[in-house]
């Protein structure tokens, strides 16, 4: 029976169909390819370096190939109105698809983060930098609107707090306010004292330093022969006098806030240029409070040593944690000067007196809690700003954790940021901001005057367990939220040092009164000090031992939380490591005959 059907091609007969073409395509390809490569200079010679380069050129034609005739067969098979309609049904659900899973995302994110903060906000926390920013004080009563406080930060922000543009900066050679030990030079080796290890300021090794410098290049005043250490450090530092004389002056003014750019859309760019000139003057002053006692001028040691501590008081109000980090290694640095003058009896009643009721003011757990709340603000208006620009992620790499670390995260660029939903913005604001609500905020008690580095320990852990995480809600934990029991740790540590220095001053007073140290701290109050502070570690009363040779060992158990006797813990390289050992006060033996 004949038949007008026509039988559908066979499977071979497809294949021949798209071979053919794909065949000349990709000879002709190949001979275009050869060609150029022929008339290349510098191309192939040998028949080695031809059958190389042939099998290069296979590969790449028969790319070349597949890809226009899959290129063509796409067209041809979209000219049928029925593969149309299915096209455009399968995109239309594409983006019905993406439209619900960014509304799901969106709608996730904000309302975990809406509900955190509600929560919080009814306990009495806030979300955002201007709920911590210090109010305005008047001009005339402003230590940080003085002029010599002015030149710390003039070269980069206005009497305002706009920050002047680079191109307008005019950076001085020399701000009036730094007052750097050296010039262009190390400082000499092994000179600084060392408190913890019972080592002494080496002021002959600054001698020498100073005679070298004023021989060269008459940077610090020396006198024509050498005389005493202290006498000629003191001349070489004597070029600070006026700067001193006038930090004396502007220090009396009852208030100091300096005019940061706190409008700053993003938080983590508002600059702080004054704490490393402060810092500078803190380290001058402790190099002539060291000279001043060697000198025996206790009575200008003692000013200049309650001037560093009212210096770094200057940026109390700040909200910023490094403001108060700075804080705290000015008065480790200011630490050192009181301590020599114990070590070697130099300092009367009345100087004892004046300096315990001048750290008595420093409260770092208060100050801590006050900074971790700043932080809480400054990363909710940082993640608003990244909301808005996601773009701007690329400015949070490289940032670095409290120890010095950098961070590096791949993060998407270009166009790719911004396909990132808001609610994964919005979920990682709301990681950050529990981790330092449930770890990093209770890990200091200020009522207490005490610190925990059990809660410490979980944060961390927590913060390094999410940090491994490949989820999106994490993307920028590492990067907004660094490791903050590094701080807790080091803000612990300037608590107990001032700790250890308050009931070593009390214990110097009681071995003046009875010419040796007490058999316990019980004797201390309230006749030489109102109360014995505790241990900042668990809020215990501080280990003291009194020792064979009538000296004493007065220690905390420290962050690991272990008493090791009265041992300190270092590093390989000899540095002092706070997150071993005990943290100690102690005097060498010969200081004490």
């Amino acid at each position: 029976m004949k038949t007008d059907l026509k039988s559908p091609p066979t499977e071979p007969a497809k294949v021949r169909r798209f071979v053919r073409p794909w065949l000349i395509l990709l000879a002709s390809t190949f001979v275009i390819l050869l060609f150029a490569v022929h008339l290349r200079p510098g191309g192939p010679r040998s028949f080695p370096d031809w059958l190389l380069a042939s099998l290069f050129l296979l590969a790449a034609s028969a790319a070349v190939a597949t890809a226009l005739l899959a290129t063509w067969r796409l067209c041809w098979w979209l000219c049928s109105w029925r593969n149309v309609k299915r096209v455009s049904v399968a995109f239309g659900g594409v983006v019905v698809f993406i439209a619900l899973f960014y509304a799901e995302e969106d709608w996730r994110g904000w309302h975990a983060w809406n509900q955190f903060k509600q929560e919080w906000e009814a306990k009495g926390e806030h979300f955002d930098l201007a709920s911590v920013v210090p109010p305005p004080v008047p001009d005339d009563l402003n230590f940080a609107m003085t002029d010599i406080a002015f030149t710390s930060y003039g070269h980069y922000l206005t009497r305002e707090g706009k920050l002047i543009p680079a191109e307008e900066r005019e950076v001085p050679d020399d701000v009036r306010m730094r007052m750097p030990l050296t010039h262009k030079r190390p400082a000499p080796a092994n000179c600084t004292g060392d408190r913890v290890k019972g080592q002494f300021t080496q002021l002959d090794a600054w001698q020498s330093y100073y005679r070298e410098q004023g021989a060269k290049r008459r940077d610090f005043p020396v006198p024509a022969q050498p005389r005493s250490p202290a006498s000629d450090v003191l001349l070489a530092l004597s070029k600070y006098d006026a700067v001193v004389d006038e930090l004396r002056r502007a220090n009396r003014l009852p208030c100091s806030r300096f005019p940061l750019n706190y409008d700053s859309e993003s938080p983590f760019a508002i600059h702080l240029p004054h704490l490393a000139v402060l810092k500078s003057c803190a380290q001058a002053l402790q190099l002539r409070s060291v000279a001043e006692l060697q000198n025996d001028q206790a009575d200008k040691a003692l000013e200049d040593a309650r001037l560093a501590l009212q210096l770094a008081d200057k940026v109390r109000t700040e909200p910023f944690l490094i403001s108060h980090l700075v804080r705290v290694a000015m008065v480790q640095l200011t630490l050192q000067p009181i301590w020599e003058g114990l070590a070697g009896h130099k300092w009367s009643d009345a100087q004892l007196v004046s300096l315990e009721a001048e750290l008595a003011k420093l409260n770092f757990p208060a100050d801590y809690s006050r900074s971790v709340r700043s932080e809480l603000g400054a990363q909710s208006d940082e993640m608003k700003l990244l909301r808005r620009h996601p773009e701007r992620i690329q400015e949070l790499q490289g940032l670095g954790d409290f120890d010095g670390n950098r961070i590096n995260l791949p993060l998407p660029v270009g166009v790719a940021v911004h396909l990132i939903p808001a609610g994964w913005f919005y979920q990682n604001q709301h990681r950050c901001a529990r981790m330092m609500a449930d770890c990093y905020l209770p890990l200091a008690d200020a009522s207490r005057g005490t610190f925990s580095p059990d809660l410490a320990r979980r944060g961390s852990a927590a913060l390094a367990a999410q940090a491994r995480s490949v989820s999106p809600y994490h993307l920028l934990e590492r990067l907004i939220l660094p490791p903050l029991s590094n701080a807790a740790r080091k803000f612990a540590y300037g608590q107990a040092s001032v700790n250890l220095a308050r009931t070593a001053l009390a214990l110097e007073r009681y071995r003046a009164a009875h010419g040796e140290f007490p058999e316990g701290l019980d004797s201390l109050a309230p006749q030489f000090i109102a109360k014995v502070p505790p241990d900042v570690i668990g809020g215990r009363p501080l280990k003291y031992r009194k020792e064979v040779d009538g000296l004493f060992l007065l220690y905390s158990i420290g962050w690991d939380e272990t008493d090791d006797g009265g041992e300190a813990g270092f590093k390989d390289d000899g540095s002092l490591d706070i997150g071993r050992g005990d943290w100690i006060w102690r005097y060498p033996a010969k200081a004490g005959s």
